[in-house]
């Protein structure tokens, strides 16, 4: 699953915004979540973990005017696709509006 977001603002900004979602999601979430990590290369945030059952893996890169999320959906979330990244693309944009 591909999800690209415009970001309107700086390369610096946007891992700013980037990283404080990614406290935000751990504080709120982080007790139903298990081996979680994630570590920035460069402009892309390599991250893993799991979750109900569910492995997820994926990226998040930030050019100069999008932040690109890429991530490998588990077979069984699949289903699930629309709706997860109906609601990625929303909380994207609620972040860089």
């Amino acid at each position: 699953m591909r999800i690209a977001v415009p970001h309107r603002t700086t390369k610096a900004l946007a891992r700013t915004r980037v990283e404080q979602k990614i406290d935000q999601l751990m504080s709120q979430f982080g007790g139903h979540a298990e081996d979680v990590t994630h570590d920035w290369a460069g402009d892309t945030l390599h991250f893993k973990g799991k979750a109900r059952g569910f492995s997820i893996s994926g990226t998040v890169d930030i050019t100069d005017s999008e932040v690109i999320i890429d991530s490998k959906l588990p077979f069984m979330a699949s289903m699930f696709e629309g709706r997860i990244r109906h609601a990625v693309e929303r909380e994207a944009e609620t972040m860089f509006a």
